[in-house]
Parts: C-alpha cells; structure tokens; sequence
C-alpha cells in the first residue's frame, strides 16, 4: 500500500511509514495511491460474511500484503471482541450503533485496530527507532471527547507504545473525562485551557517541532492517522451486508466533526459500495455546509454544543475528501449533503425519536436523525437509509434526561471510571508550554 501526501502528491511512503509518521513531514495527511474495487461477487455474497471477515476482506485489500494475510487475521480477532448492532427502527430506516465497543463510542473500531496495527509494527524484526533506545513511540491525540478514550483504552498497557491525551477543559461530558483521566500506566492526559481546535493544533506543531521529531518518535491516533481511518470503512459494509433490501438507494446519515467517518465511509463506497448519498449531519459548527455551498474553506473557532464530539472549526480531513474528489466542491456535493442543527433542534429530536419509537439517542445521533427527516421530506422516495450511531446515550445522561425524562442506566464499564480519582496536567493553550511538557515527559523515557 502505497500512501501519498494530501500536501504535496509527490510525497510517497509505505502503509507502516505512514502509520508510523501520522502525518507527513510537509504536514499533509497520507492517501492510498490508489483504492482498490471489490469484486462483485464479495458484494452478492456479503450477507454471508460476519463482521470480522468483513473487516478482514476489506482491510487485506486496502493494504496489499503489507501486512501478511495470517497476521492481518490475528490483528483484527485481537481488536474486535465486539462489533456493530443494526436495528430497523421502521421499515427500510436503520440504525447502526457503533457503541457496543470498550468506551461505548464507534471509535473503539478505529483506536483499537490502529493499535494493533502499531503494535505489530513495533515488535520483533520491525523494531528499528534510532531516536529511542528503547524503541517507544509516543502517541499524541487531541480529543473532543470519544477519540481520547477510546485510544486510552487500546493503547492501555500495549508495549512498546506510550500515549498523550490532549482534551479541551470543561468542553467534555463529565464521564468522557473519566475516560481520560483514570487510566493511568502509559496513558497521560493533558487538560487544555482552550477549544478542541486548540489541541489540535498543538498536536500539529508538535509535529512540526524539529527538536520533538528528533527526540522522540512520534505519531498521532487522531483520525489524521490512516490507521485510525480503514477500519472507519469495515462497518459501512456491514451495514450494507445486514439489510433486508439490498436493492433499494442506500443514504448514510454520518454525525460530522472533524470528517474522518464520513471520510471512511467515502472510502468505502470508492471501494464498491453501493451508495447513493452521505448526509454530513453536523451541530452549529457549520464550515463543511457552507464548504458544500460555495466552494470556499474557511475554518472558524468552534462552537460549545451538547454534541461535543463535533465541536470542530477546522476539521482536517476534509483535505482527504477534496482529494478523494479532485478538490471539486460540486462533484462532492452530488455525494455529500451538509446540514446544521442547533441544540434546541437535537434536544426535540431526542424526545420525538424516543416517544414514537422508544429507542433513545445520544446528542450526535440525533442530529443525524434529523438530517435523515430533513432528507425524506426534501426527496420523497423508498430508501434504506442507515443513521450512524456513535456513542451510547448513557455518556449523555444528563441531556438524555432533559429531553426525555429517561434515567439512562450506566453500563458497568462506564460505572468503574467514575469511583476512579482523575489525574491530569493542566496546561494553558500555549504551544511553548505544551513543547517544554513533552520535553520533560521525553526526558524521564
């Protein structure tokens, strides 16, 4: 598998280089080359195939070998002790929860599939870090919620591997925080006076940082990271392998943040997968709907809401999608609808969802629900239309509750963080403080 830089094309590295790396040195995120197409036949039998050899079909395609075959296997049944749920909430309309993972959010597929990845990479004969004697990488994430505890928990005691969380302070739920913070071992969490966007971008610099790169081998478990990004691919298809109808037009409702789900989701349908539209749901922070409409990117400061997990102003992987399209905005908006809703909109469409079907959503489901209501009622037709759900609603207990009047049980595993006692640096968002941290963090390795 050969990757390119979204910054510069003619920048070319290896699937394990580029996991590795994160991002490229020019600051660009890494591309497949080329993505392959599924034969039709894995398309015609896909109802036959459970998740994990879903996630093993399209995974050995995407890296061609470069993970050999029957290791590739013992990767995938080490990350996914879980997998999806599809439930049919009326006829043809579908919800795919993502939540039944580790931290209950759908980035358990990614983190835990990149750490595998990382892992594998960095035992035995591919062992080679001239920076660290050792031969530590030291992994960097900027989290608006879910991501950081989702690689916490898969990167949690995994040799060879040492993690930094940076998440936005106070722009958390209470229990994502938990998450964060209680883990302990290898796993450090950094509390930043500032927005989401703001971690990012210290993340970024430090990347950037000549001194850093050359101290300490460094990558990122954000979705910049491709190895987060192809496992964001697997359930796509399985939603797909799990309908009644295959037949009919098949819309993605895809809660939006910084876009790498949607973006995996892109990827899959470059694939093979029979899709006919994505709607980009996505709360008051609304760069990617006015993207969509005028062709012009203008990141923004990002915008507090109650779907935190989508609090960005500067999503990164929208540079992948514009590749992915040719930099058209035009023949990306034959494919990917965008719309934004407020919190007031998301808190009734808690309560409607839940009144007429019983079933509650988290804040970022229910953003996606509207999109999808939005949608029907803009171009009426027969559809299967599939909502992303992203995190189970007991992270959002509070404001599951004042919309619906429910007290959401909190599964057991979420219970035990919260006796846990938080332990985080706090740091002002200031990139010469977060560089003079890691400095000292690199010192003691």
């Amino acid at each position: 598998m050969i990757l390119y830089s979204t910054g510069n094309r003619n920048i070319r590295v290896s699937f394990r280089e580029g996991v590795i790396k994160g991002i490229s040195d020019d600051g660009g995120l890494f591309m497949p080359l080329s993505i392959p197409r599924l034969p039709g036949s894995f398309y015609s039998n896909i109802q036959k195939y459970d998740f994990k050899e879903i996630a093993f079909k399209v995974s050995s395609a995407l890296l061609e070998n470069e993970i050999p075959d029957n290791d590739l296997r013992k990767i995938i049944d080490g990350c996914f002790n879980f997998e999806p749920e599809i439930k049919e909430l009326e006829e043809g309309h579908y919800i795919l929860e993502l939540f039944h993972g580790p931290t209950l959010a759908f980035k358990d597929f990614g983190a835990r599939f990149m750490a595998g990845v990382l892992s594998y990479f960095n035992s035995g004969n591919w062992k080679e870090n001239p920076k660290n004697s050792d031969g530590d990488i030291t992994v960097l994430v900027a989290t608006s919620g879910d991501t950081g505890s989702a690689v916490a928990n898969g990167f949690h005691n995994v040799p060879g591997v040492r993690v930094v969380l940076l998440y936005p302070s106070g722009r958390v739920s209470k229990i994502q925080e938990q998450q964060l913070t209680t883990l302990g071992g290898n796993i450090t969490a950094v509390e930043v006076n500032g927005s989401f966007d703001d971690c990012q971008n210290l993340v970024k610099r430090a990347f950037a940082d000549p001194e850093l790169r050359s101290r300490a081998w460094l990558t990122s478990a954000n979705s910049i990271n491709i190895a987060r990004l192809i496992p964001q691919s697997f359930y796509y298809h399985y939603a797909y392998s799990r309908l009644k109808n295959r037949d009919l037009p098949l819309i993605f409702s895809v809660p939006s943040g910084n876009l790498g789900n949607l973006t995996g989701g892109l990827i899959a349908m470059k694939m093979g997968l029979p899709v006919h539209k994505f709607i980009a749901a996505v709360n008051s922070n609304d760069v990617l709907p006015e993207y969509l409409q005028s062709g012009r990117f203008t990141p923004k400061p990002s915008v507090q809401t109650i779907s935190n997990a989508m609090d960005v102003g500067n999503p990164s992987n929208l540079s992948r999608i514009r590749d992915l399209f040719g930099d058209d905005h035009k023949l990306i908006g034959s494919v990917v609808l965008s719309k934004s809703y407020s919190d007031s909109q998301t808190i009734s469409a808690i309560r409607e969802v839940y009144e007429k079907h019983g079933n509650l959503l988290d804040p970022h489901g229910a953003v996606g629900y509207l999109a999808i209501q939005d949608y029907l009622k803009k171009y009426p037709g027969v559809y299967n239309t599939v909502l992303l759900e992203t995190a189970h609603p007991a992270k959002f207990a509070e404001t599951v509750k004042s919309a619906t009047g429910v007290e959401v049980a909190i599964p057991e595993r979420l219970s035990v963080c919260l006796a846990k006692e938080k332990k985080a640096v706090f740091l002002e968002n200031s990139f010469e403080n977060f560089r003079s941290f890691l400095l000292s963090q690199i010192a003691t390795y």
